[in-house]
């Protein structure tokens, strides 16, 4: 029985299409280049901050997303952004009587983007808001905190299979892993993943049909 689903943010709930665009126009390359870069990224198991590295070396993220609010030119978020079956899916949980939580690597503003959305959750936050970010298990913990269920009873939902899949399982949540966004697309297939995984879905409306199953 699923008591409690708990979903990650990027190209979960979210497009990144605005994030990469935004970056790319504030270093001063074509957007296309900065979307293949994050594939590079992708497929080679590094971190998607590396595509920004590559573009230029020397970067200080952190300075230049100071930097970026400051000239007014930082994180966005409306309605748009939302993939469009978010609103359906948690709204359709809730009404199965599951506790519905948001909870992925993102800063400070964004919990608050996210938050003025006012999406059909009981708990929105982020990263920086508990100071621990995925992989760590300490955030996994934080989850579990929250959650008002017992591990096995609190699905983790994300695209993600090493910062999403495996470090869930490792807390011992169960674990939905999301086709979608270049991470969900490229590790779907793959046999770590698919074995690590309770579920994989490509659609969040797969996931009233798993709490109904699992009852």
């Amino acid at each position: 029985m699923i008591d409690t689903i708990v979903l990650d943010v990027g190209e979960t709930l979210v497009r990144d299409d605005r994030y990469w665009a935004s970056w790319a126009d504030w270093l001063g390359v074509p957007r296309h280049t900065v979307s293949a870069l994050v594939g590079a990224a992708v497929v080679n198991g590094r971190d998607n901050s590396d595509a920004l590295r590559l573009v230029r070396p020397s970067i200080d993220i952190d300075t230049e997303y100071a930097a970026r609010e400051a000239a007014g030119r930082g994180e966005e978020l409306g309605e748009a952004d939302l993939y469009p079956d978010v609103r359906p899916a948690l709204a359709g949980l809730r009404v199965l009587g599951v506790r519905v939580i948001v909870a992925g690597n993102q800063t400070e503003k964004m919990g608050r983007l996210l938050r003025a959305l006012e999406l059909p959750a009981d708990l929105v936050v982020t990263s920086a808001e508990w100071g621990a970010a995925k992989p760590d298990p300490t955030f996994f913990a934080r989850v579990l905190d929250v959650s008002g269920a017992p591990a096995d009873r609190t699905l983790y939902v994300g695209d993600h299979p090493a910062n999403d899949v495996h470090p869930a399982k490792a807390a011992g949540l169960r674990a939905a892993h999301l086709r979608r966004g270049p991470w969900g697309y490229w590790w779907a297939d793959a046999p770590e993943v698919t074995e690590a995984a309770d579920w994989s879905i490509s659609t969040l409306t797969d996931l009233i049909s798993i709490v109904t199953s699992t009852r």
